[in-house]
């Protein structure tokens, strides 16, 4: 169902754009932007064109960026499933790269579901220091959880909490910090029409206000000398450059940092702000869907200027996991992986085996989705692995594999949940597409039962 533009908004905008409001207004009758974002932790973007049946062109802001045609169907091709891309839109592929993350750095995505970003910032540590992930809704924190296992980010966190409760756990602990704050969502009224539908004359003004909520948290859990990127998908000044300005004037030691790819966007509006002559806004930047072939945005990177420190934290206090559980971990490595290091800490929660990375304060008292990589199940005298170890696998890092192109009807079976009359050597195999793990199946010696986890389960 379609619905109109309302017309509150487009009186709004008139005023704001004035001359340019004609050709904006035009851009609503142009087709929606669709992207997808090369995952860099499988796949370089060279090898990935050299490997995808798909027709794509480059988006200009990133080199992992691409867009696509509707008749490609990325969503519907194994290469998805085996976490090779993440179906994005392009102006949204803006935000972490400006935040450039780097392997090793401790970063959080305080709003992340559905993934986009967070997958987009696993890809960029390389399996390297902290990514922790955290989205407020339940429903959404588990979607959250199964992109960033199905992209294989093996150093995730994933939380499903209020930011208020988040910074007693991570006072100034996090690098860098993306806030992806919940909008009106003007952006989105080109792709998403239903958005149209739920906006109000109102819905600004009471988004800015839990807008500066969720910053004055993220801001306590950035370190001294840390950085900020925080972004929106709406045009209104009242939840971007006036947003900027309240953070400023609250937070001394915070300035505006001219973005690296500041050549492709529009810069901010200083007019816009309360106060005129801010002109440090104009280093923000505005994704406008008449100047480029992407969906509306606003970035703004915040640097502290503060002495970095080092701040203590509270050590980690869940208890290991069982050596008994280990030991079936262990065993089950030495037969099935080929070689297995990781650097981090054995939880285990029921039956599940984590491996958590190494340098988390307490998550105690915190509603934890995922503390770390999920390793598999433990049950009794056996270890049972999960399909987040297999998609966190490198190619060939199995000891047996199986491995079908990606053209071969055997590979949609699998993705259906069918046992496959398959060779293969007995026990625990990796089935991959092209030499990218898709997920686990035991093999009798005649056929390969399915383990692909019912809810991901092609129709």
């Amino acid at each position: 169902m379609s619905y109109p533009l309302p017309e509150a908004f487009l009186a709004k905008m008139q005023d704001l754009l004035g001359q340019e409001y004609l050709p904006f207004l035009q851009s609503y009758q142009a087709p929606k932007t669709q992207g997808l974002r090369v995952n860099t932790g499988k796949i370089s973007p060279t090898d990935f064109l050299n490997l995808s049946f798909f027709s794509l062109r480059p988006v200009p802001w990133l080199p992992e960026g691409f867009y696509y045609n509707e008749i490609s169907r990325p969503g519907r091709h194994p290469y998805h499933s085996a976490g090779l891309y993440y179906i994005q839109e392009p102006s949204a592929m803006a935000a972490v790269s400006a935040l450039d993350p780097q392997p090793g750095e401790k970063v959080l995505d305080l709003c992340a579901a559905p993934g986009g970003k967070a997958t987009h910032i696993g890809a960029r540590l390389l399996g390297k220091g902290v990514l922790v992930a955290n989205e407020f809704v339940p429903g959404r924190a588990r979607i959250l959880a199964e992109n960033l296992e199905r992209c294989g980010i093996t150093n995730a966190v994933v939380l499903n909490e209020h930011p208020g409760k988040l910074e007693k756990s991570f006072p100034s602990y996090f690098d860098k910090v993306l806030v992806d704050a919940p909008c009106s969502g003007e952006g989105m009224f080109r792709k998403e029409p239903e958005a149209r539908a739920e906006w109000t004359g109102e819905s600004a003004s009471a988004c800015a206000v839990r807008q500066l909520e969720i910053l004055r948290s993220a801001l306590a859990m950035l370190r001294p000398g840390g950085t900020l990127l925080y972004s929106t998908c709406t045009f209104a000044p009242e939840e971007n450059e006036q947003v900027i300005e309240k953070v400023l004037q609250g937070y001394p030691a915070l300035e505006v940092t001219a973005l690296r790819d500041k050549q492709f966007f529009a810069p901010g509006r200083p007019a816009w702000g309360r106060t005129p002559h801010n002109s440090f806004l104009a280093e923000t930047a505005r994704l406008w869907p008449h100047l480029l072939a992407g969906e509306g945005h606003f970035i703004a990177l915040l640097q502290d200027k503060s002495a970095p420190e080092t701040v203590p934290l509270k050590h980690f206090k869940a208890a290991a996991a069982p050596r008994a559980s280990t030991a079936l971990w262990d065993d089950f490595a030495q037969a099935s992986l080929n070689s297995f290091s990781a650097a981090g800490m054995y939880l285990q929660y029921a039956e599940h085996l984590y491996l958590a990375p190494s340098g988390l304060p307490s998550l105690d008292r915190l509603k934890v989705v995922r503390p770390g990589w999920h390793l598999g199940m433990v049950r009794k005298s056996r270890f049972e692995p999960s399909h987040a170890l297999a998609l966190g696998l490198k190619p060939g890092q199995a000891r047996q594999s199986i491995d079908l192109s990606s053209l071969d009807p055997t590979v949609l079976k699998y993705l259906r949940g069918e046992s496959l009359t398959l060779s293969g050597d007995k026990g625990w195999n990796v089935l991959c597409t092209d030499g990218f793990p898709l997920g686990w199946g035991k093999h009798d010696g005649q056929i390969l039962k399915n383990h692909y986890p019912k809810g991901l389960r092609w129709l």
